[in-house]
């Protein structure tokens, strides 16, 4: 029996470079090797207002570069995290055995607290709800970044305050980050991770960037005080534009950029993004056309996940003493 995968993305903002290079493309690569469940986390989208007929719209189309950045429907369950209801019934579930001070501690909390006039209670229970997401499929292996690796650890905490309450009932997650790929970094600060959130139009390359933006958000990357690309040397601005390089195309070497002027590494640069995306944006309006296709995905993943998750929750269930049919 093969171990199972599970990962998420939440349907907020542009998925972007550091979206696909950090998790899809690896996603794509590792998928016929597992049993891949791969979510759009649309309740942990909603801890935050957001409108609701964008929101609407964002998941389908993050369903749609799932698959475009190579994401196969036929080996993978692509699922919508809502359209599950087992998902918001366990993380009630675990919410009950989470100490509050467990939650208070997380650091995205209290980071995302502070920029917030009001926190929402989802907003502190945003782990618990990940802790469900992982454990009602019983994956061992959940590729998440190093931002999400205290997320990662609390599901296994609670996991075991669980089990250590009711008897054996989760299996426990992997402890380390397997699977995660290039860490990309924003175009307007290369010292913190690119990310949908951050304000500023030329911080993220989007997937569906159209090339001509994709070349002048990369022009007009921060850079470093040199004049020219030294590999010995290369400093955060540099380095983060030679890894995208390097992600986009393998064969990229630092040799190859040695001495460039920083206008012509940014050139070389682009035409490998560009290049890069031009078969995940065809794919995408390939996908898109037929909005029943998509559809039809959706319904296949959340038919292939139920009754995992099904099995799951009512082992759980019974474990509670929650009433349960058999």
């Amino acid at each position: 029996m093969r171990a199972r995968v599970f990962s998420g993305i939440q349907p907020s903002g542009q998925l972007h470079l550091g979206n696909y290079l950090g998790a899809l493309k690896n996603w794509a690569e590792i998928q016929g090797q597992y049993e891949s469940i791969f979510c759009i986390v649309d309740l942990h989208a909603v801890t935050v207002y957001l409108d609701p007929a964008e929101l609407r719209a964002k998941i389908r189309e993050t369903a749609a570069l799932f698959i475009a950045s190579g994401i196969d429907p036929a080996q993978s369950s692509i699922v919508v995290q809502s359209d599950i209801p087992a998902h918001a019934e366990l993380a009630w579930m675990l919410t009950c055995v989470t100490p509050v001070g467990w939650l208070q501690r997380m650091t995205q909390f209290k980071a995302k607290a502070e920029k917030q006039e009001t926190v929402g209670d989802g907003l502190l229970q945003y782990p618990v709800l990940m802790a469900a997401d992982i454990l009602l499929y019983n994956a061992s292996i959940v590729p998440v970044g190093e931002d999400q690796s205290q997320h990662l650890e609390l599901a296994r905490d609670i996991a075991q305050r669980f089990n250590s309450l009711y008897g054996e009932t989760f299996v426990m997650p992997a402890t380390h980050l397997p699977l995660v790929g290039a860490r990309i970094m924003g175009l307007d600060d290369p010292t913190t991770k690119m990310s949908k959130s951050a304000p500023g139009s030329n911080h993220a390359i989007a997937l569906l960037d159209p090339p001509a933006l994709v070349r002048k958000k990369i022009a007009r990357a921060t850079t470093d005080s040199a004049p020219s690309v030294d590999p010995a040397s290369m400093g955060p601005g540099i380095a983060n534009l030679f890894t995208i390089a390097q992600a986009c195309d393998p064969s990229v070497t630092k040799e190859q950029v040695a001495g460039m002027r920083y206008g012509d590494f940014k050139k070389f640069v682009a035409e490998r993004v560009v290049a890069r995306l031009e078969p995940i944006q065809q794919k995408y309006r390939e996908v898109t056309a037929d909005p029943l296709y998509l559809d039809s995905v959706l319904k296949q993943g959340r038919e292939r996940v139920t009754p995992m998750a099904a099995q799951t929750l009512k082992a759980a269930k019974h474990a509670m003493g929650l009433y349960t049919v058999d």
